[in-house]
């Protein structure tokens, strides 16, 4: 392995620079994202909760207190975005990344829920048909409530697919689920004005099983990051760039997962078994600088350094023996 100069001062190494640090730029996405589509659906609530004080619509009144309601769930994932940009501790010695997985899983319980809700109050009014007076307020109303949501949706998942947040994409998608919600209202109010009121809870039906799908999809995505899962071809890129790094004659293993929206790798390397530990250690320095900036999203990469001569998980493994009245063993 050739001599490297040490990198200059930068952000990866530990010392200050101009440009932030692209994990705190991702997170403030994240941020400017949850407050700006929790703006939207406060107002898209206000405007929903006077159109049911106007017509006093039974179904505009539940829609409307559930986009309140839900709107809410971006409260604890705008707090996990928050404690994700405190530095790791004694106690956190990862950080704190998974409370925005945490924060997703919660929000995936709430899309289920409302799939069940709608489920619910689709089949009450198969059963007991409601009235709806003032069609056009309502109608108006679920149409501001569809929009407001869908563009919340838009705002979370353009953002969350951005920075690479599944937590931010479910909200995304639980916004999503709320503008169906309040696209059943429409459609239903739109049914009884053409003389069918079945249409209603038939509309409404179709769209719980809509919702449903889009929790099975978030939740496979939230809790797939929750068990370390990862696209195979990020640790295959990282291997690829790793190979190209200067004196690295094999790579032998590469882990990564994610800690919320940044990426975190563990690289095994094989080198020339004459190198010093000082131009080991240089290698290994270069080698992580030049995955940090190739690899999006990649937060922290821990590169182990082994001779070429004993490199590869079998020359890890500690052979068979006995200690402390164990039976015979090895690791």
């Amino acid at each position: 392995m050739p001599e490297h100069k040490p990198p200059p001062p930068h952000g990866h190494f530990g010392h200050s620079h101009a440009p932030p640090d692209p994990a705190l730029l991702s997170t403030d996405v994240g941020i400017r994202a949850v407050r700006r589509s929790l703006a939207i659906l406060l107002g898209t609530a206000a405007v929903q909760t006077a159109a049911v004080a106007v017509s006093g619509s039974v179904a505009l009144l539940a829609d409307t207190i559930h986009n309140a309601g839900d709107a809410l769930t971006a409260i604890p994932l705008w707090l996990a975005f928050r404690m994700a940009r405190r530095e790791p501790n004694g106690r956190f010695s990862y950080g704190y990344g998974r409370v925005e997985d945490l924060a997703g899983l919660a929000i995936v319980v709430v899309i289920a829920a409302s799939a069940l809700l709608a489920a619910y109050e689709s089949v009450l009014r198969f059963l007991e048909p409601r009235e709806i007076s003032h069609l056009g307020i309502v109608a108006a109303a679920a149409l501001v409530g569809f929009a407001g949501n869908e563009a919340a949706a838009r705002i979370r998942i353009n953002a969350g697919r951005r920075i690479a947040s599944a937590a931010l994409i479910a909200d995304g998608q639980h916004a999503r689920a709320d503008a169906l919600a309040s696209l059943s209202v429409l459609l239903g109010a739109a049914g009884v004005w053409l003389g069918f009121p079945q249409a209603d809870p038939i509309v409404g039906l179709g769209i719980t099983g809509v919702i449903c799908v889009i929790a099975w999809t978030a939740g496979r995505a939230v809790i797939g990051r929750l068990l370390d899962e990862t696209d195979p071809h990020v640790a295959e890129e990282i291997r690829l760039a790793t190979s190209s790094a200067p004196g690295v004659q094999a790579v032998t293993d590469v882990r990564v997962r994610w800690m919320g929206h940044r990426l975190e790798a563990d690289v095994s390397i094989a080198v020339d078994p004459g190198l010093t530990v000082q131009e080991g250690h240089a290698g290994a320095l270069y080698v992580r600088h030049h995955l940090l900036h190739r690899i999006p999203h990649l937060r922290h990469v821990t590169i182990h350094v082994d001779p070429a001569s004993a490199s590869g998980l079998e020359h890890h493994r500690i052979g068979t023996h006995a200690h402390d009245g164990l039976p015979a063993h090895s690791h």
